[in-house]
């Protein structure tokens, strides 16, 4: 009887949780500016609310059918990595049909790949019988870790963590040349090819004079979540960790406000970031440690004049992070939009091959502020949020903080008031 009860409150819950992140998710975009792109976008759009309502049944029955109960420990463990292991041979075999397609010396490559097909729907069907059950137990590993950080009611996270892997849509992302501001954010269906993205781009430039980018994405606030599949582990569960902390965070007042001014979009997505990495990393240290990856090492130590210096992606992205502010404060847009190429070409020329890189770029990778430089530029958002992550260093006390700060103002605030205790204390 009392599992009964349980699960129709389980199921209660979510149904609840469904309405309330589905209404207030911090990847809806500012309506109005929404409309005046939607025009260009609503025959490529995702279907976002039915991909909800779906993924959300089977989350119901995976929470009804108790999908770990039956298994031990081991077998849990066993059960993830036999599903991600799948993961990669996918790809491998993805990777296998495009080459044979592609090899100009192959007279028949209809017959080279017809094994290849077969084997590729025999991994499917063993991924379709695993998936539940992995989702289940990550699902369930997560929710662990987040209560022993402190991040739990009675021993269980609110709202309980629930994801489903899937193909994740692009996104549109929509900036006004003038200056970087993310102005629309819309999800796009995945199977979009390369023209249709471009074309797009070219369109709603050309009809509204803002910049656009068609961009990928690893996971959406939606609930249940969507994560793209991977067979990178720790990848996984830094990205479930980091969309359940945009679930908690969209029923308090900094998610509610999420799309209220860049400001606060940059803390929502620096504290998922934060967070989510220090959430993945405890999921692998405690059940799969051998897939934990190295800590971030230190500063690489200059090298000698014979030596010539290493790429470093993120300061040269920095600098022109930061050459790019400063030449749309002082109104020069072709000027920078001129710039933003030939450091496009500089980056390619580099390994970094990045399709476009305009405003509408920095708008939505300069956001996740989790790190100095980069996209972000001298962004003061990012480095505020760091410092008081810093300052609290406790996950749980350090997410209950930001998630009831309402403005950039109340964060300079909240570090102020820490300094001058800070003072008094010494």
């Amino acid at each position: 009887m009392w599992l009964q009860r349980l699960t129709v409150a389980l199921k209660r819950t979510l149904s609840l949780l469904v309405l309330a992140l589905f209404l207030v998710g911090s990847t809806l975009p500012t309506q109005e500016t929404a409309d005046r792109v939607r025009r260009y976008t609503r025959p490529l759009e995702f279907d976002f609310a039915g991909w909800t309502l779906e993924a959300a049944a089977v989350k119901l029955g995976q929470f009804s059918l108790g999908a770990t109960g039956y298994l031990a420990p081991p077998g849990r463990r066993e059960l993830v990595l036999e599903y991600v292991d799948l993961i990669r041979q996918g790809k491998q075999i993805e990777n296998r049909l495009a080459e044979i397609y592609g090899d100009p010396n192959l007279t028949d490559p209809e017959a080279q790949a017809a094994p290849v097909i077969d084997e590729r729907a025999r991994l499917r069907a063993q991924q379709a019988e695993l998936q539940p059950t992995a989702e289940a137990l990550l699902q369930e590993q997560v929710a662990v870790v987040l209560a022993q950080m402190g991040l739990g009611v009675a021993g269980a996270p609110v709202p309980p963590v629930a994801f489903h892997f899937s193909r994740v849509p692009v996104a549109l992302v929509v900036s006004p040349r003038e200056v970087i501001r993310q102005d629309a954010n819309i999800q796009l269906d995945p199977d979009i090819s390369l023209e249709e993205k471009v074309a797009l781009e070219q369109q709603v430039e050309g009809g509204l004079g803002v910049s656009a980018l068609v961009v990928p994405i690893g996971g959406v606030g939606s609930y249940p979540t969507m994560i793209q599949e991977s067979a990178d582990l720790a990848w996984v569960a830094e990205v479930v960790a980091h969309e359940w902390v945009h679930n908690y965070l969209t029923l308090r007042p900094l998610g509610m406000l999420y799309e209220s001014s860049p400001e606060l979009r940059t803390m929502n997505e620096t504290v998922a970031s934060l967070l989510g990495k220090r959430i993945g990393r405890a999921v692998l240290a405690r059940y799969y440690p051998e897939r934990l990856p190295p800590e971030p090492s230190a500063p690489v130590p200059p090298p000698s004049p014979a030596e010539p210096p290493a790429f470093d992606f993120h300061a040269e992205m920095r600098e022109t992070r930061l050459t790019v502010d400063r030449l749309l404060a002082e109104g020069k847009v072709e000027e920078a939009e001129a710039y933003m190429e030939t450091r496009r070409r500089f980056f390619w020329q580099n390994g970094y091959h990045i399709r476009r890189l305009n405003q509408a770029y920095f708008a939505f990778y300069g956001a996740y502020a989790d790190q100095p430089g980069g996209a972000a530029g001298e962004d003061p958002v990012g480095a505020a949020v760091r410092e008081l992550w810093e300052r609290i260093d406790d996950p749980a006390r350090f997410l209950r903080t930001m998630a009831w700060i309402t403005s950039y103002e109340e964060l300079q605030e909240r570090l102020t008031g820490m300094g001058q205790l800070h003072a008094q204390g010494d």
